[in-house]
């Protein structure tokens, strides 16, 4: 089954080496194991010339492929000149549907890109604002950035519970 990957290549040759793996495919035939390789992009509208706007790479200096992860064709993208690696090493990692999803979204251009999205460390405090604990101070400790869900530790009637929340039930 053909996942989705990511590549650290040289910043500014996406498009070579996107070519390059492109024609690498067709040379060696593995049009059965490789799908699409793309430059994540984004229209950005231009603040200085109203109605102008401009292709900008979400990510500089990566590449998403789309692939079955084999021996043959994880030696041919890490051949491939100017590629890095994959990001994982040696054993690469496929991103999640919901990396993917969120990536597709952000180059439809609906949705924001957010600098300031509020980092959760086990063992920082935070306060709850929605749900049945409502008013409660917690300790985090486990956070799972995935399916953004805390495990809290609450102080309930003198013992310490952990409790499931989501990331929008609490606050810093």
């Amino acid at each position: 089954m053909k996942r989705w990957y990511v590549i650290q290549i040289y910043t500014g040759f996406e498009d070579i080496v996107r070519r390059d793996l492109e024609k690498r495919v067709q040379e060696e035939g593995l049009q059965d194991l490789v799908g699409q390789v793309m430059i994540p992009t984004s229209e950005v509208a231009s603040l200085f010339s109203e109605g102008e706007s401009k292709k900008e790479k979400i990510f500089p200096g990566y590449l998403l492929i789309q692939m079955e992860m084999t021996g043959e064709t994880f030696r041919m993208v890490a051949t491939t000149p100017r590629v890095s690696r994959f990001l994982g090493g040696e054993s690469p990692v496929a991103l999640s549907d919901r990396e993917v999803e969120r990536i597709f979204t952000q180059m439809s251009g609906k949705l924001a890109l957010s600098a300031d999205r509020e980092n959760y460390t086990p063992g920082s405090e935070i306060h709850i604002c929605n749900g049945p604990f409502s008013g409660f101070i917690g300790i985090i400790d486990k956070v799972d950035d995935e399916k953004e869900r805390l495990t809290v530790m609450v102080s309930i009637f003198g013992r310490m519970t952990p409790v499931e929340l989501g990331f929008d039930q609490v606050k810093k």
